[in-house]
C-alpha cells in the first residue's frame, strides 16, 4: 500500500500502463500466431495478405512502451522470411 499521495499516483498510472502493454502484447500475439497458422497450413495467399496488418500491428506496438522498436523490427524481418521460404521449393 502506498504511503503517500504521489506514491499512490505513480501505483495507478503503473496499473493502468501495465494493462495497456498487456493488451498489445496479447493483440501481437494473436494475430502473430494466426499468421504463422496459415504458413503452417500452406494457405500462403492468406498469410501474404495478412503479412501487411502483422506488421503494422508490430509498428503500433513499437510506437507505444510495449515492445522494443528492434524487437518489432526483428519480428517483421523474420515472419517476412518464413513466408518467403515458404513460398520457394525445397
Amino acid at each position: 500500500m502506498a504511503n503517500t499521495l504521489s506514491a499512490a499516483k505513480r501505483a495507478r498510472s503503473s496499473e493502468r500502463r501495465r494493462q495497456r502493454n498487456r493488451r498489445v502484447k496479447a493483440r501481437v500475439k494473436n494475430i502473430e500466431k494466426e499468421y504463422r497458422q496459415l504458413i503452417a497450413e500452406k494457405k500462403l495467399d492468406e498469410a501474404r495478405v495478412l503479412l501487411p496488418k502483422v506488421n503494422s500491428t508490430l509498428a503500433k506496438a513499437a510506437k507505444s512502451p510495449a515492445i522494443h522498436r528492434n524487437k518489432a523490427q526483428r519480428k517483421m524481418s523474420r515472419l517476412a522470411k518464413l513466408l518467403k521460404s515458404a513460398e520457394t521449393p525445397a
